[in-house]
């Protein structure tokens, strides 16, 4: 009888034994899953201040001379620019791979009367990204117009009325000459000092945000907006923002510019 028992309890053991063995691929499997769901809002970043992989010119294999990482900081050197047996373009792109909807993050600054902007959507083959890519622009908004002459620029671009000055559809966090920024919601560090970006894209609508406040939205390739592409500054660029994936760039002006903590979410 207690032999009888005893054998009994083993078997109990035994089969208890497969059961955890049995049971245990599943649980592993679950969180391996759970895992990979919560990877895909991850931020990718583009340049994190060690390395320019995956920069380039636009319509380049190479970054063109003036762009340098310097104290980790993506930087245009304007003296290293004008070196002269270049004789490509300056705006570079990140050319490892093109983005759809997203959300952008990155962080700059500019001198006094300086000029750069930021690029998405951007293909390659044209002759520059201006006539393509809707641009986030970065501009010095209270110095640039008294360092530089914008009249003969403003006039051929229909502004009578104080063509010296620049224009809201010019300024910083504009989608320029498309959407104004609204001034009102405008918090612009002074020249010198480091400002957060940042472009919301989808289908449904577009923001622009300057250090943490929303400046613009619109709904891109509705009517409204082909009737401001087609009234302005791009009634003649017939290729302008008509591109659903692209390309991130960044626009030299020859000015001076400084960009870290660039980075991008798929959404």
């Amino acid at each position: 009888m207690k032999h009888l028992i005893s054998l009994l309890a083993i078997s109990i053991l035994l089969f208890s034994c497969k059961l955890d063995k049995k049971t245990e691929p599943i649980v592993t499997d679950q969180k391996q899953e759970t895992k990979t769901e919560t990877n895909v809002d991850e931020w990718i970043y583009l340049f994190d201040g060690s390395s320019l992989d995956g920069w380039r010119a636009y319509n380049g294999d190479t970054m063109p001379p003036g762009w340098i990482i310097k104290d980790s900081i993506l930087t245009f050197d304007t003296k290293l620019g004008l070196e002269q047996d270049y004789k490509g373009g300056k705006d570079i792109i990140y050319g490892a791979e093109e983005f759809d909807n997203f959300e952008l993050y990155l962080e700059w600054k500019l001198p006094p009367g300086g000029n750069s902007g930021i690029f998405y959507h951007v293909k390659e083959g044209h002759k520059s990204i201006p006539q393509i890519a809707p641009e986030y622009q970065l501009i010095d908004d209270l110095g640039y117009a008294k360092m530089h002459d914008l009249t003969e620029y403003n006039k051929s671009l229909g502004y009578t009325e104080t063509p010296e000055e620049l224009k809201p559809l010019q300024k910083t966090g504009s989608d320029y000459a498309m959407h104004p920024a609204d001034q009102s919601q405008k918090v612009l560090n002074p020249i010198g000092e480091w400002n957060s970006s940042r472009i919301m894209f989808t289908p449904e609508k577009v923001e622009h945000w300057l250090n943490g406040k929303k400046l613009l939205s619109f709904v891109p390739w509705d009517e409204a907006w082909y009737k401001k592409k087609n009234s302005d500054k791009w009634k003649n660029s017939k290729d302008y923002g008509k591109y659903k994936t692209g390309y991130i760039g960044l626009q030299d002006h020859s000015s001076p510019i400084w960009f870290r903590n660039i980075k991008i979410k798929k959404l």
